[in-house]
């Protein structure tokens, strides 16, 4: 009998529904070719258009419905323009990482053309590494703080034990898996919050003697990013610097709309692409799809049987058989060519 999974659909703001379709469009064609494997898929509404409509941006119906799914798919959350009274923007995807405890913010960046990165010198495929952030504490957790002081606000680096640790393992976890490096990414020679994180990576890390670990200052690691993005290959971080370098990391491959994301748990977890809901853009078809599709992918991996994985492979495939032709690209996606004389004239980098 086909082994059905349940996936709450979440398209949210923006361009958010419009990348979602594709990305279902390719879950529907794979699953086509796997053997005894069905996905019943299920929308719901969440985001700050359904706060303009009924008031609040993840309705508990939602919620309840991404408890019960087998997995989430989020397309985008937010609009610039609707926020709280304290001047914040409507984030629910940071409500779903928190009441779903959502630890494990798996960030993967590949280059899949040389012509999509603004740097020279790197081939398809050099540069291949994964962010792994903590997605449940750090600096974002002064997110729901209360002030009332109107003459100084306090944001505090919240880090514990249990929080460190078993993100520290899931990142180790994932080195073993891939070419055995791990990177500590973090603020200890200012932060005492640091200072704790990296004493807990360095004790988990006797756990995996065959993983060779590394300790980066955030300044560093970004400095490192742009400089030799292929000596990577996991990183693990605190939230907030999580959250800047994979921003960073999409901008060497290609931008946002290449970058993938899960947000996992040891129960539930989001797969997403790491932009926003881009309004401007929004209904003109411009947005870039490829990030929701390797969110997909994502998905079928941590889905975790063989049928799903070989279906998760089969996306990869494809994307790299398409994006193996630069012609094939969205308007986002610009194309960096090496300078070199073309047909009698000069021709440097160029971003159309």
């Amino acid at each position: 009998m086909a082994r059905t999974w349940n996936i709450a659909v979440l398209p949210g703001d923006g361009i958010g529904s419009e990348v979602m379709a594709e990305g279902l469009k390719v879950l529907n064609a794979v699953a086509a070719r796997l053997q005894g494997v069905a996905f019943a898929l299920s929308e719901h509404p969440v985001g700050a258009t359904e706060y303009l409509r009924h008031g609040n941006p993840l309705p508990e119906s939602s919620f309840a419905a991404c408890e019960r799914a087998d997995a989430i798919l989020l397309g985008a959350m937010g609009l610039p323009s609707v926020r709280w009274p304290d001047g914040k923007e409507m984030t629910p995807q940071l409500d779903l990482r928190e009441r779903l405890d959502l630890y494990n913010g798996v960030r993967p960046i590949r280059l899949y053309h040389e012509l999509h990165s603004p740097l020279k010198n790197y081939r398809a495929g050099d540069i291949d590494f994964v962010i792994v952030r903590e997605s449940t504490e750090g600096l974002f957790s002064s997110r729901l703080s209360r002030q009332s002081n109107d003459s100084e606000v306090t944001d505090v680096m919240r880090i514990t034990r249990p929080g460190a640790v078993r993100i520290c393992r899931a990142a180790l976890r994932l080195a073993q898996q891939r070419r055995k490096h791990c990177a500590l990414v973090d603020k200890a020679n200012v932060l005492p919050s640091m200072a704790y994180f990296r004493g807990l990576f360095d004790e988990v890390a006797r756990e995996f003697p065959d993983v060779q670990t590394e300790h980066l200052y955030v300044d560093a690691a970004a400095l490192f990013l742009v400089q030799k993005p292929n000596r990577f290959d996991v990183l693990v971080t605190e939230n907030m610097f999580g959250d800047i370098l994979s921003d960073l990391a999409a901008g060497l491959v290609g931008g946002m709309g290449m970058a993938p994301s899960a947000d996992i748990g040891d129960r539930h977890a989001v797969f997403q692409p790491s932009h926003g809901s881009a309004p401007d853009i929004a209904g003109q078809g411009l947005a870039n799809p490829i990030a929701t599709i390797l969110s997909v992918a994502l998905m079928l991996d941590w889905l975790g049987t063989e049928e799903t994985k070989r279906g998760a492979a089969l996306i990869r495939r494809a994307v790299e058989t398409v994006l193996s032709n630069p012609d094939h690209r969205t308007a986002d996606l610009g194309i960096f060519r090496r300078a070199r004389w073309a047909s009698g004239f000069w021709s440097s980098y160029e971003c159309p």
